[in-house]
């Protein structure tokens, strides 16, 4: 079984149907997906972050919508710029990134 330090989940508008459409897919959240993956990798955090792409979350005006679990911390608007930040002081530092939580 998969026990990760942190489980982050990023919302690509991922419809049942298999289909991404919406607010947040228009807004590069796959790419913000991709950069959590590349940032995983390089930080050899494989093993400790496990990464999630989602449906909507409910909220797309302040989209797109990363959660960082378990603290149960909600981004918004985030970019892919903003992804090192994430990893940097929240996922290795311990420290929520202020000017992006909801």
């Amino acid at each position: 079984m998969v026990n990760p330090k942190y489980h982050i989940f990023v919302c690509t508008s991922c419809r049942v149907n298999g289909k991404q459409q919406g607010y947040c897919y228009t807004k590069e959240s796959v790419d913000v997906v991709n950069t959590f993956m590349e940032e995983i990798e390089s930080r050899e955090l494989s093993g400790e972050v496990m990464l999630t792409n989602t449906g909507c979350f409910g909220i797309c005006s302040q989209g797109p919508i990363v959660v960082v679990y378990p603290e149960g911390v909600w981004y918004g608007s985030v970019t892919p710029d903003d992804v090192e930040e994430i990893m940097e002081k929240h996922i290795e530092g311990g420290e929520v990134v202020k000017r992006l939580q909801i």
